[in-house]
């Protein structure tokens, strides 16, 4: 069953269709994401209002390419007349049916593998960017946005809120949690020092001091396209070595994630965007992280390590170092652990927080369709939440 955005959407972006030909301020709409104007989209992206690394096209557009489940997106765009034609808005966006399987007529944040989903607004002209995205949404059939993962007290949410209130219409939040960040303005050595003490630092030194024993510590860092290339495939090995190998969730276990961030990695590292952070005990990798750039901020993608030196928290080890590269780098004023709520990890060594969550954004007053969309959504998470309490008890009880 497709529902009426659906069957737009996938019009638009079917194979058979030539891509469509955008006007230049002549309204908005949606076509497929890969039709998108590669120069608009990179100039959009350097005029953003907030950054996200993860709509940066060299990144959304490999992802689009091949990543698992991922594929097949459209784009709500936004195009502005003066001076000169030019692109002020991009949401990357899926039907709700094809997200939830809910038949009903609302349009999802396309989500790019990392999670954060923050559409693009062009800084200057963020009122119109928004209010013409509004609109797109609405030429397409949708009676209501899902915006999923998207910093709720950020700029970018502030500008659509805007846009919604002169049409009467208020953003609902369906789910939120606080999410750890590092503001890398400040010394590292001291953000390390205030977030873990001096006798949690003690015992990382020494843990440090142990792993010496197994070769000098050397903690690299991959920039240029070869050397990120390089690097890419040590934390893919890492990555696999691990529980996520296990689980079957490593990157390299699937042939089109393995395309996508070979592809995105090394088009982002050409660009100054893209870097991976190596820990080394001799000549074994110990540990390896993906990290995406996009104007002051940085974005921590996936961590891998070798579970063989677990006794010497490598993970950890590699971002302590990492804490002290980027606030070390005057480039970079912040950074997005873009982790889960609670991690066990990042959250007790980055200790700023910021509030992520899913919002629901009316796109009609009064609208009872947008009343089922509201319901349905919760009650699809209350029986999510319901059955992933389940598990992590049943998880609890096998290893009594």
């Amino acid at each position: 069953m497709t529902d009426i955005s659906e069957r737009a959407l996938v019009r638009a972006a079917s194979d058979g269709d030539a891509a469509p030909r955008h006007t230049f301020g002549r309204g908005t709409t949606a076509m497929p994401l890969a039709a998108v104007p590669a120069g608009d989209w990179c100039a959009l992206a350097q005029r953003t209002l907030e950054p996200n690394g993860y709509y940066l096209p060299d990144w959304e557009l490999a992802v689009n390419a091949s990543a698992r489940g991922r594929t097949g997106v459209a784009a709500l765009y936004a195009y502005d007349d003066a001076p000169s034609p030019a692109l002020i808005g991009l949401m990357p966006v899926i039907s709700l049916w094809r997200t939830y399987k809910l038949p009903l007529p609302a349009l999802v944040s396309g989500h790019p593998y990392g999670t954060l989903c923050t559409p693009l607004l062009d800084s200057e002209k963020s009122d119109a960017a928004a209010t013409r995205l509004l609109q797109a949404a609405r030429s397409s059939g949708a009676h209501a946005l899902v915006l999923r993962d998207v910093a709720l007290d950020g700029v970018t949410m502030g500008a659509i809120a805007t846009a919604l209130g002169r049409d009467g219409l208020r953003l609902r939040v369906l789910h939120c949690y606080e999410r750890a960040c590092l503001d890398a303005t400040r010394d590292g050595d001291e953000v390390l020092q205030n977030a873990l003490g001096a006798k949690k630092l003690k015992e990382l030194r020494r843990q440090r001091h142990r792993l010496a024993e197994h070769g000098t510590v050397d903690f690299a860092v991959a920039r240029s396209p070869t050397d990120v290339a390089a690097a890419l495939e040590t934390f893919l090995s890492l990555e696999a070595s691990g529980w996520k190998g296990r689980r079957g969730t490593a990157l390299i276990q699937h042939d089109g994630d393995a395309a996508f961030i070979r592809r995105a990695t090394a088009a982002l590292a050409a660009t100054n965007q893209c870097e991976i952070v190596t820990l080394r005990a001799g000549d074994t990798a110990i540990a390896a992280g993906v990290v995406l750039r996009h104007q002051g901020r940085a974005f921590f993608f996936k961590l891998g390590v070798d579970e063989r030196f677990a006794k010497y928290s490598p993970g950890v080890q590699l971002t302590l170092d990492l804490t002290r590269h980027l606030c070390a780098d005057p480039a970079i004023t912040s950074a997005d652990s873009t982790a889960g709520p609670d991690h066990p990890m990042i959250n007790p060594i980055w200790r700023g927080r910021f509030a992520i969550g899913d919002v629901l954004i009316p796109l009609y007053g009064r609208d009872p369709m947008v009343e089922l969309i509201d319901t349905a959504l919760r009650a699809r998470r209350s029986a999510l939440d319901l059955i992933r309490r389940g598990v992590h008890a049943a998880r609890k009880l096998r290893k009594t």
